[in-house]
């Protein structure tokens, strides 16, 4: 019986657990938090709208009980904090790293054989800091933000050429944040390279920084983060890893030589399958977009000196 765990039951992380079971992806979903009731309730919910969207997939919640999440295939941790008025990115990632290690460690104890998606902030850092933390090999820990991003960028592009969204393939590499490389060179319509359609440099290059602050517009506008186009994100990884689908997809991963960079999770396009990262797929990148990589890399490195010396 398949069955996937869900650390943090707030809006990413239920949202997450309801596209799982909506889709019935897998048999069991597991929803845990740290605070009382809070994933019972939302999971008990959730299992009433089974009969009415009409999928079959057992939901639990549970408070901090991690016995229940016991042989996980996946599991998702969402956990973490915002960052608050005042507090600066180095607290914020000292207080998300010592979440993430707690969780980390109780998921490798009840699950030693599952795979890690990272959801939490800095996305980047805290993909490499529960892969250090668990000893897993590379392929079972990753991060998801390359989704998230370019679906946002692909929004923007459906929105401003006037066409479907299903249409528009994208890829981007780097950091989750304002250092990620969105790739116009690799963006398509149906397999039209972008620069074929009615739209100018100018605009292009504002869609791309829109797209770089795409979470911070949200945040703006409703006074916290962003959780269905994360939480969706997150299941679509869940899939393609359960049902061993080989997609294609831009994610957070541990690079070990590709794109000259090491010892670094960062985003690239990976092929994702039942043994998780199956393949870093290496693009053939002209020396602007080599150089926006390495800023971004560059970044992300000054992030994990906050944790990591080495």
């Amino acid at each position: 019986m398949s069955k996937v765990t869900v650390i943090g039951a707030g809006a990413v992380g239920a949202t997450c657990a309801e596209a799982i079971a909506r889709h019935e992806i897998c048999q069991e979903v597991v929803l845990l938090d740290i605070k009382e009731g809070i994933a019972e309730g939302k999971a008990l919910d959730l299992y009433h709208v089974a009969p009415i969207e009409l999928y079959d997939t057992r939901i639990i919640g549970s408070t901090n009980d991690y016995t229940i999440t016991a042989n996980s295939d996946i599991v998702v941790i969402t956990s973490g904090v915002p960052r608050k008025p005042g507090m600066s990115r180095d607290d914020l990632i000292n207080v998300n790293a010592d979440i993430v290690k707690s969780v980390t460690e109780n998921v490798v104890k009840y699950s030693p054989n599952c795979i890690i998606i990272v959801v939490a902030n800095p996305l980047d850092v805290m993909t490499y800091h529960a892969l250090r933390v668990s000893g897993f090999p590379p392929h079972r820990v990753m991060g998801m933000a390359g989704i998230l991003d370019t679906a946002r960028y692909k929004a923007f592009l459906a929105l401003e050429l006037n066409v479907s969204p299903k249409d528009i393939q994208a890829m981007l590499l780097g950091g989750h944040g304002d250092t990620m490389v969105p790739l116009p060179r690799y963006t398509t319509i149906s397999g039209i390279p972008i620069s074929e359609f009615k739209i100018s440099e100018e605009r292009l290059n504002a869609i791309i920084e829109r797209t770089k602050q795409g979470g911070g517009e949200i945040t703006k506008l409703l006074g916290t983060s962003a959780w269905y186009a994360p939480g969706n994100a997150s299941a679509q990884m869940v899939e393609a890893i359960l049902k061993d689908q080989k997609r294609i997809f831009p994610c957070c991963a541990y690079l070990d030589g590709q794109y000259g960079l090491k010892n670094i999770c960062v985003g690239v396009p990976v092929k994702l399958g039942k043994q998780g990262v199956e393949e870093i797929i290496e693009l053939q990148l002209n020396e602007a977009e080599k150089e926006l990589l390495m800023k971004s890399a560059e970044a992300v490195r000054n992030m994990n000196q906050v944790l990591y010396k080495d």
